[in-house]
């Protein structure tokens, strides 16, 4: 459930973080487990946060402050 090293969606993250999070809800993880856990939520965490952000930031772009939108190609940002 390691996600250095890997680019994962929006979508995986999220999954992959409640899944962290209900395990830890539990309360029947040991100590050194738990830390280990939390550490990697946090990582999947700012993911998902730094995957908003930049959505954000395309959205900012496509919609001007006169609500003209503007059709732009995100694919030469990547």
């Amino acid at each position: 459930m390691t996600t250095e090293n890997k680019e994962l969606s929006f979508e995986e993250a999220m999954s992959q973080l409640e899944s962290v999070v209900e395990k830890l809800e539990q309360g029947d993880v040991p100590l050194e487990k738990a830390i280990s856990m939390f550490q990697e939520g946090m990582a999947l965490s700012k993911q998902c946060h730094e995957k908003l952000e930049q959505v954000e930031k395309q959205m900012d772009q496509i919609l001007h402050e006169d609500g003209e939108i503007e059709l732009l190609d995100f694919q030469e940002d990547e």
